[in-house]
């Protein structure tokens, strides 16, 4: 289970770096769902070899060793970032001015 302070520091548009167990999934958060609650999630996209996969990791889940939070946008103006599926990483680093 995650800390939270930096459960609060998970926002759509940040680079995360998941740790389920030892086996980390870095990628970007497309989405936070359900605020503060015991069923919060929070959905990881990543390019793994060419295909986008996307992850689903609830906040309180006793799997979860630790988040990184690599870097973070200073302003989003959209809650959930599911346009990022169908447009290239260039295009995502201009649009959030964060790296891909």
């Amino acid at each position: 289970m995650i800390q939270e302070e930096i459960a609060n520091k998970i926002k759509p548009g940040s680079k995360v770096k998941v740790y389920e167990g030892t086996t980390p999934f870095e990628g970007l958060v497309i989405a936070r769902k359900h605020g503060k609650e015991i069923g919060a999630t929070f959905t990881v996209r990543s390019v793994v070899a060419g295909v986008g996969v996307e992850k689903v990791f609830p906040i309180h889940a006793p799997g979860l060793s630790k988040v990184l939070i690599i870097s973070s946008p200073k302003k989003v103006h959209r809650s959930k970032l599911y346009f990022v599926r169908g447009i290239s990483g260039r295009t995502i680093r201009k649009k959030l001015g964060v790296s891909v």
